[in-house]
């Protein structure tokens, strides 16, 4: 199992959701729970979202990108591809504040996740998706 910078010839048709298993047993540290724990988060609040693996990264989608999950030596980044239109009430958004489209959280070893606020957090992404996506054309009969 490769987590470079290229996916691994041998990860070619694994499924995303054993992907992103692999990944958190991989870290084997406080990294690891933290994308677990994110991960369930993310299903109780979108429970059809899909599981991606793309860039090497997981990926949650509901009609377009919600979010990412990366980890890093000193953070775990939840990185959500519309996040200047996602409201955050609770203020999780705490990296990547002054971009255009993206907002992201930094969660830190030891720190709590407000599970309520993510929830509604991922809730507002799905919406915010829901809304891009292309609406389909009613058909018109003469």
């Amino acid at each position: 199992m490769s987590f470079g910078k290229s996916m691994a010839a041998a990860d070619v048709g694994v499924p995303a959701s054993r992907l992103i298993d692999q990944r958190i047993a991989a870290l084997g540290d406080w990294r690891g729970e933290t994308l677990a724990r994110v991960r369930a988060l993310i299903h109780e609040a979108a429970p059809d979202v899909v599981e991606e693996w793309k860039w090497n990264t997981p990926v949650w989608s509901h009609n377009g990108i919600i979010c990412t999950g990366e980890a890093y030596k000193k953070a775990v980044k939840m990185t959500f591809a519309h996040g200047a239109a996602v409201a955050d009430p609770a203020g999780l958004f705490n990296s990547s504040l002054d971009g255009a489209t993206r907002r992201a959280i930094d969660i830190l070893q030891g720190s709590e996740i407000d599970a309520a606020a993510f929830k509604a957090l991922i809730q507002s992404a799905v919406a915010v998706n829901a809304a891009r996506a292309p609406k389909a054309k009613a058909s018109s009969r003469a």
